[in-house]
């Protein structure tokens, strides 16, 4: 696969991070602590205000874009001739290979605060270069994957389309998708996710098409001769009750859906409805498009809605539109060759030192309980707990790779054993709470 920011997959992924990566490197080199044994961590302080849990999506890009994480001529050159950093670093960095181990929470899985969502093990050099760029996609696809999900939960049944490349940055786009569809959406209206990721795609026309024709009736049968009377067709351009009533007589009952993309949704979704049946056709059904949010998909909840599609609110996090992630230094080598343990301690953004270990503490009933962090080894497991780490990288070599398919199965069955409360779309506490043990 391919990450998004390189739709050929052949391009480095190394000038994707921060300038001050690279100063530290120089620095480190200089003072000869750039080999040191190190543990980083990137996990949240904090849900975003509100969230009962959030979702891990992103891992796959990130597997990839380090994989592509080379500096070679290309990258090296701009380096020079920026002067970025000296010789001695860029000596250093035409030989990088991250050669370390990584271990992560697996895509699709929820996660609550101070969960350590990826840890990595390498030399203090190896692994400092590569916290921009895992910050930057872990901190995006974990936020559409969190809204999405909660989108999802408050559509039940009914199928999600993704449907907002037109409102966020072109490559963001992809990525939306894939996480969007991670966490249950059906299909999305992105190409070059289907095309790098396999999502699967869907569409049919826009207010244009129907404009482009001298009549609403033109448009319409159209589309139905070119895509034939499964189609799906939009019917407030003009006026809906006779679009649908037009519809209806040029496919037959055989008409595919109707879409509403206007007005109260709720209210024109039951006249339709109505209208539909009235004709005869029982089996057409109702998609529902214009801002939708997980509320108004909730609110929609009992209206004869048959699926969603989604734009706005899903790329942009529902108003979180990043999670808030972090990439500390959680241990170090000492001068004794021994792990130390280090922590930011400054007001407000505190960190826990030592390596961490996560499990899901489950009840009886097969649902979560706690969130139980390990510092320095693993925590005690009671014998139906679910560790939650899994290998990534080991020893420079990627082993973490999966399929979609495998990161929705994973995302229904993590938040089909979250508590109830976790259903609740009004703001709250999350759903479990996170408990440090041992260090």
């Amino acid at each position: 696969m391919s990450s998004v920011s390189d739709p050929t997959g052949t391009t480095s992924t190394a000038l994707l991070t921060d300038h001050y990566e690279l100063t530290m490197l120089e620095a480190a080199l200089a003072a000869g602590t750039a080999d040191r044994r190190s543990v980083f961590e990137l996990f949240p302080r904090r849900l975003p205000e509100g969230r009962r849990y959030g979702v891990v999506a992103g891992v796959g890009r990130a597997l990839d874009a380090i994989e592509r994480f080379r500096f070679d001529e290309q990258v090296l050159s701009v380096l020079r001739e920026g002067d970025v950093v000296d010789s001695t670093t860029l000596d250093w960095l035409a030989d990088y290979r991250f050669s370390g181990d990584i271990w992560g929470y697996a895509e699709g899985e929820a996660y609550f605060p101070y969960s350590p969502l990826v840890v990595v093990e390498s030399s203090f050099a190896e692994a400092v270069v590569l916290e921009t760029l895992l910050l930057s996609i872990y901190n995006h696809d974990s936020a559409i994957a969190s809204a999405a999900s909660r989108m999802t939960m408050a559509a039940g049944e009914r199928p999600c389309i993704e449907m907002g490349s037109r409102r966020t940055h072109e490559e963001a786009a992809v990525a939306a998708a894939r996480a969007a569809y991670i966490t249950g959406f059906a299909t999305t209206s992105n190409l070059a996710a289907r095309q790098r990721y396999g999502v699967p795609t869907a569409g049919t026309s826009a207010h244009s098409f129907t404009l482009l024709h001298d009549t609403e009736e033109d448009a319409f049968r159209a589309q139905i001769a070119s895509l034939g009377k499964g189609t799906s067709l939009l019917v407030d351009t003009y006026d809906v009750t006779e679009a649908v009533r037009l519809g209806v007589e040029l496919a037959g009952p055989e008409l595919g859906a109707v879409r509403l993309d206007s007005g109260d949704l709720g209210v024109l979704a039951h006249q339709v409805r109505k209208q539909l049946d009235d004709l005869g056709a029982t089996t057409t059904r109702i998609i529902v498009t214009s801002d939708l949010d997980e509320y108004a998909i909730a609110g929609l909840a009992a209206a004869p809605v048959d699926g969603y599609g989604v734009g706005t609110q899903l790329v942009t996090g529902s108003g979180h539109p990043t999670c808030g992630f972090v990439f500390k230094l959680v241990a170090r080598e000492g001068e004794d060759g021994e792990m130390v343990s280090v922590a930011k301690k400054s007001k407000d953004k505190i960190s826990i030192g030592g390596r961490k270990f996560a499990l899901r503490r489950l009840g009886p009933d097969g649902r979560a309980q706690a969130e139980i962090v390990g510092i320095g080894e693993p925590p005690e497991n009671d014998g139906n707990d679910r560790p939650l780490l899994v290998p990534l990288v080991a020893g420079g070599q990627i082993v973490g790779r999966e399929t979609l398919e495998r990161a929705r199965e994973r995302h229904v069955a993590s938040r089909a054993e979250l508590p109830l409360p976790a259903q609740m779309l009004s703001k709250g506490q999350p759903v479990i709470e996170t408990q440090h043990v041992g260090g």
